[in-house]
């Protein structure tokens, strides 16, 4: 998890002032993990620390401190930090504790944190009474980010809050609008560290609005769009045409991506894969593109292949961590 500063930017432009409840540290059994964090204004909240009694209690705790704020005061708007243990304090089932950050936010802090950043890393005082000074701990942590290239995972040190801006780490490009594309776009636009492009032929195969954060390519010629595709991005190939669909393989495998799929039936990646080759393509080079695409076994609806999608990211990314912490 990372904060978005981009994100909170448009909260406070629709709605002036926003309080963020993060989760801050873990022990035991929790709802969600560090750095999860949901966003509360007077009207709604989006984003989530796990749902239930803990979330419904924050969400009040934070409209309690927005409206305290009303008038710009500089201590209601120093941030809280408080510790819940699940199972006495909320009657919850989960057994752990959980130690909530909430902090109110608008354009001036949001100038004042975007400046202060270091190394992609965004470090402040966690509670109206620690440290003004960065903390060694903390100095230590930004450097050694700074120096690997890395990203530091969300966590509490020495009463100072300290989260890696969001940069998303899968980039995901959808080709196709239609109920398909529509339907990945859903599912996959709420999942954290992707960045959705989607593509398509014409302005109106896209639906009105569009999830916060996907950016909208209207193609005559799709084709020609995927020079500006990153190496490392995946594709997914869910477009009204087969022409279209085998031009996009063709095409993507000169490019090159991480991970490419094709809706599509056995009998017609059977065909692809002829054509392909016909092509020039080698078989090792054809096998890279996944087909049909999702779980077959969910069906074929259109949010059933969506969800197939989406977990295939998940799993990956699963094992992606997993042998990090092995090598590690």
């Amino acid at each position: 998890m990372a904060i978005d500063l981009t994100a909170l930017g448009n909260a406070v432009k629709r709605h002036g002032r926003v309080a963020r409840v993060v989760t801050a540290e873990v022990a035991g059994s929790s709802p969600r993990e560090v750095g999860a964090a949901m966003l509360v204004w007077p009207g709604g909240q989006s984003g989530t620390i796990g749902g239930g009694t803990l979330e419904h209690g924050a969400a009040q705790a934070a409209r309690r401190m927005l409206a305290r704020n009303e008038d710009g005061s500089a201590v209601a708007a120093q941030p809280v930090l408080e510790r819940h243990a699940l199972g006495p304090d909320l009657g919850q089932c989960c057994g752990g504790a959980v130690k909530l950050l909430f902090e109110i936010l608008d354009a001036q802090r949001l100038a004042v944190i975007g400046h202060d950043c270091d190394a992609g890393v965004v470090a402040r005082p966690a509670t109206a009474g620690a440290a003004r000074e960065m903390p060694l701990a903390v100095r230590r942590l930004i450097a050694g980010a700074r120096a690997q290239g890395s990203r530091p995972d969300p966590q509490l040190v020495q009463g100072w809050m300290v989260e890696p801006l969001h940069h998303p780490q899968t980039p995901i490009w959808i080709w196709g609008a239609g109920h398909v594309g529509r339907a990945l776009v859903s599912v996959m636009a709420a999942l954290p560290d992707v960045e959705i492009t989607w593509l398509d032929t014409a302005p109106d195969r896209f639906p009105s609005t569009c999830p916060e954060g996907v950016q909208v390519l209207p193609a005559t010629e799709p084709t020609r769009m995927v020079r500006h595709a990153p190496a490392r991005a995946r594709h997914v190939i869910v477009t009204y045409s087969h022409a279209l669909d085998l031009d996009l393989c063709h095409v993507l495998l000169r490019h090159g991506f991480a991970e490419a799929g094709l809706i599509g039936s056995a009998t017609k990646w059977a065909r692809f894969r002829k054509r392909l080759s016909a092509i020039g393509h080698t078989d090792a080079q054809i096998a890279r593109i996944t087909c049909p695409i999702g779980r077959p076994q969910l069906g074929k609806h259109p949010q059933a292949i969506a969800v197939g999608v989406a977990a295939a990211l998940l799993e990956d990314r699963a094992r992606q961590i997993a042998t990090q912490g092995k090598t590690a």
